[in-house]
């Protein structure tokens, strides 16, 4: 599961053009990153296309951090095996 972690710090850090290497994993998005809610959804987008897997844009609230971000892509991806 540690490159699925990976992979998700990769995606996050070109749609939010920062080195992954600076991303701290508990980084609020918004508050720490300056993510805003394009990116949030782009962020949302990349991992379904990416893992092929469907997550409710009603989760999109959740995604606050990386960590938290891994967390719930991992719940659907676990649901989808």
């Amino acid at each position: 599961m540690q490159d699925i972690d990976a992979e998700i710090k990769e995606l996050i850090a070109t749609i939010i053009e920062k080195d992954a290497s600076q991303i701290d994993p508990d980084a609020r998005f918004i508050e720490d990153l300056g993510v805003d809610s394009m990116m949030a959804l782009e962020i949302l987008a990349a991992i379904e296309k990416k893992y092929k897997i469907v997550i409710p844009e009603e989760r999109l609230p959740e995604f606050i951090t990386l960590n938290a971000t891994i967390k719930i892509a991992k719940e659907y991806l676990a649901d989808k095996k």
